[in-house]
């Protein structure tokens, strides 16, 4: 199976997405403001293991764009969150593969001692493995409070390394018995690029986790997260203000509405707070920082906010 199955997409219509106020026909661009701060996002660096097809972080074994953030760094914006009246509930780290930076453990130790839930997003291959006994501790210790989302992109092997690479699916299947027969709460994100019906889908995932014996329950959205393909090449309607009541959607149901992302630039003296994890690098989406100067109201100014969150109805987050 390949991308090749999908119908092709016109390219992004010029002057699309320039300007942060106005769209390209003149109307009033939407925004989304932070209503209250539930899930805070730490990228721990963009670089990974293996180069996938289409990765909107442009992760590979060679993207250090982002830097490896360390558990110092992490721990000044837990300290904030403390210091704040911001009723942040999860913590959730992603990448590139959160299993490359070498301060990983720690980083969710901290936050789990804190009594935060935590998410990771890996690969599950060798990266995960390679610190498969000290998070085996973490989650002895804090049962019910960590949860592992693993990318499979595919339930099939050739959807899967079709994207991924040759090779990538053995790894990712010994990894993910190994969280399955310790008893890690466990969740997998797949594409939905294939075309395919989302319940012909989550039957293929269904089939899949049975003959693994792997315990994931497909019908749950939390469990399996079916994301929308993100090409910001690719054409796509901008968000006005009276969006909202023609899609019936609400702007509190947007992922920038409860969350932020910290990042560290290469080369950076500090990290800095970005509205969520699709828009890692775009300078017009830095807010500052600290938390305390990311309140402000985020413009829907990026194909991702369109195709992703609003048509796409689509969160990174646990719930």
């Amino acid at each position: 199976m390949s991308q090749s199955n999908t119908v092709p997409v016109p390219s992004l219509t010029p002057g699309k997405f320039r300007d942060p106020n106005t769209t390209a026909k003149g109307e009033r661009r939407a925004v989304v403001a932070l209503t209250q701060l539930r899930t805070l996002w730490f990228n721990t660096g963009s670089l990974c293991n293996i180069t996938c097809k289409n990765c909107y972080m442009d992760s590979s074994p060679k993207n250090d764009r982002l830097a490896y953030i360390t558990a110092d760094e992490v721990g000044t914006y837990l300290d904030e969150v403390s210091d704040s009246d911001w009723p942040v509930e999860e913590i959730a780290f992603t990448g590139g593969e959160p299993f490359m930076n070498p301060h990983i453990l720690d980083m969710i130790g901290d936050s789990l001692v804190r009594g935060y839930k935590v998410l990771v997003l890996t690969n599950a291959m060798k990266p995960l493995l390679n610190n498969r006994a000290g998070l085996l501790e973490l989650h002895r210790r804090h049962p019910g409070a960590l949860t592992i989302r693993v990318s499979i992109d595919h339930y099939t092997r050739d959807g899967h390394e079709g994207i991924r690479g040759e090779n990538t699916w053995p790894p990712m299947i010994e990894c993910l018995h190994w969280l399955s027969e310790n008893e890690f709460d466990l969740a997998v994100a797949g594409r939905t690029v294939w075309g395919e019906d989302e319940t012909v889908a989550r039957q293929g995932y269904t089939d899949l986790f049975a003959e693994h014996k792997i315990e994931i329950d497909t019908g749950n959205a939390a469990q399996l997260v079916l994301f929308p393909e993100m090409d910001e090449t690719q054409d796509v309607p901008e968000i006005t203000m009276q969006c909202w009541d023609i899609l019936g959607v609400r702007p509190e149901s947007i992922m920038c509405s409860t969350s932020r992302m910290v990042v560290k630039r290469k080369g950076a003296d500090h990290p800095v707070v970005v509205p969520c994890t699709l828009l890692p690098y775009d300078p017009q989406f830095e807010l500052g920082p600290r938390l305390s100067d990311s309140a402000r109201a985020v413009k829907l100014n990026h194909p991702h906010c369109a195709r992703f969150c609003v048509l796409g109805g689509a969160s990174c987050s646990a719930d």
